[in-house]
């Protein structure tokens, strides 16, 4: 398999990182949506970063969609079997997807758009967004100091990590200080450990 992507995207590492904790092989083609389209043009016509093109070379677009056919591959799943754990699992996820969402688009709307052309009511409402997500995260968190959901990292503790490591990277001056801490203590665990490690974020 080949992946397709820049580490300083939450969505590419998350799926690097993902692979790498199913015990999938792959190569990594660090490609830019933006410094290099007409290159990632030619790898994938819709330009969409994380792209995965499997053994058998079908182009596979989207994180989330990625992730579930690596682990129909590996033959195990990242989240809990357990129905009620399965859906907390879901709603940290998607909390910690929604944040990445909010930050990539203040990320893009500071460095992309003129800033004559900003609409400031707009990234007032995506930052109130942003926040309000990990304030929900580090709730759901809570006191926990291991992994959410048993002795290895699933997709829930992935996910989480990897966007608050983006969000913070990319935004520094945003998030209070300490306000998240959970978060915090959980993204530090996690970039301690070695399927991180072997993808680290590279903005």
């Amino acid at each position: 398999m080949h992946l397709v992507g820049m580490l300083d995207s939450p969505y590419v590492r998350r799926v690097a990182v993902s692979l790498t904790t199913l015990g999938l092989p792959f190569t990594h083609e660090s490609v830019s949506v933006f410094r290099h389209y007409e290159r990632f043009q030619g790898i994938n016509p819709v330009v969409k970063a994380p792209t995965l093109i499997t053994d058998g070379g079908v182009v596979l677009m989207d994180s989330t969609l990625i992730i579930e056919h690596a682990e129909k591959l590996a033959g195990r799943s990242l989240v809990p079997d357990d129905l009620a754990a399965h859906a907390r699992a879901q709603r940290i996820i998607g909390l910690a997807l929604a944040a990445c969402e909010k930050s990539v688009q203040i990320v893009y709307e500071n460095q992309l758009r003129p800033q004559e052309k900003r609409h400031q009511p707009w990234l007032d409402r995506v930052n109130e967004q942003l926040l309000a997500a990990y304030r929900l995260l580090d709730d759901e968190i809570g006191t926990a100091e291991g992994w959410l959901f048993g002795a290895a990292p699933l997709q829930a503790d992935i996910t989480a990590a990897i966007g608050w490591t983006f969000t913070t990277r990319m935004l520094p001056d945003l998030l209070p200080a300490d306000a998240f801490p959970a978060l915090a203590r959980l993204a530090a665990r996690a970039e301690a450990q070695e399927a991180f490690k072997a993808w680290p974020y590279d903005g």
